[in-house]
């Protein structure tokens, strides 16, 4: 079997004396392993780094090994994510939250959004939203979206300022205040009407929310608690 795909690398581990097995967010073929004979080479690490794009093409004999890899970089950002802590933790998020999706199926539109955060790293007023936005992708991918269009006691669109904790769905801000200290915040930028530059402290509340779910739904089920990278990135960022 083979195929041939675009890829945004998440990581590497050792294997054997000279090669690696590589960890790829592709665009048609989802999160997808393979070695990479001979990948520990000089020639070879810059172009594995996490955050780099590449050109890969995968075989194996049958569709259930392993396989291997054959890379070529295309946009190389390593080296720019390294003159950056928060980079460096933001690149390792990214791949935390889409080590949470089944390997081997295709994400389109979360790996177009992997390669914009990835662009965009080292932009703090940029980044940061766009992980927001990203985590509440992973939710809905995962089965846990959450539903933002409407009021879900009235249906009004307007006046949305609450995120009921128990049903994920929008509140208006007449339909919570009598709950208001047992609801979630749901910052401006997350409205659909909402302007492109937010503000730092809806930046933060839009991390609280996806918090609250990622924990509830996603990780305390599955025996997982919140990836460090995801404390170090807030902290560093300054929405922690």
């Amino acid at each position: 079997m083979e195929w041939r795909d675009e890829g945004l690398a998440l990581g590497t581990r050792r294997h054997g004396e000279t090669s690696v097995i590589v960890e790829l967010m592709t665009l048609r073929h989802g999160r997808h392993l393979g070695m990479v004979r001979g990948g520990r080479s000089r020639a070879m690490q810059p172009i594995l780094q996490a955050g780099n794009s590449v050109e890969a093409v995968w075989r194996a004999r049958i569709e259930e090994h392993l396989g291997t890899f054959v890379i070529e970089g295309t946009r190389l950002r390593a080296a720019q994510l390294m003159q950056s802590e928060a980079s460096l933790h933001g690149m390792a998020l990214v791949g935390v939250l889409l080590r949470l999706l089944p390997e081997r199926e295709a994400y389109p539109a979360l790996y177009e959004t992997a390669l914009l955060i990835a662009n965009n790293l080292h932009e703090n007023a940029i980044a940061p939203a766009l992980m927001v936005r990203f985590e509440l992708a992973i939710l809905q991918e995962l089965g846990f979206g959450l539903d933002l269009a409407q009021c879900a006691s009235t249906g009004a669109v307007e006046d949305l300022v609450y995120v009921s904790p128990r049903s994920g769905r929008a509140v208006c801000g007449e339909a919570g205040a009598p709950w208001h200290d047992r609801m979630l915040a749901l910052p401006a930028f997350l409205r659909s009407n909402a302007g492109a530059s937010p503000a730092r402290g809806d930046i933060a509340a839009g991390f609280r929310l996806t918090q609250f779910f990622l924990v509830r739904d996603v990780f305390l089920p599955r025996g997982l608690v919140l990836p460090e990278a995801r404390q170090s990135y807030l902290a560093l960022t300054s929405v922690g």
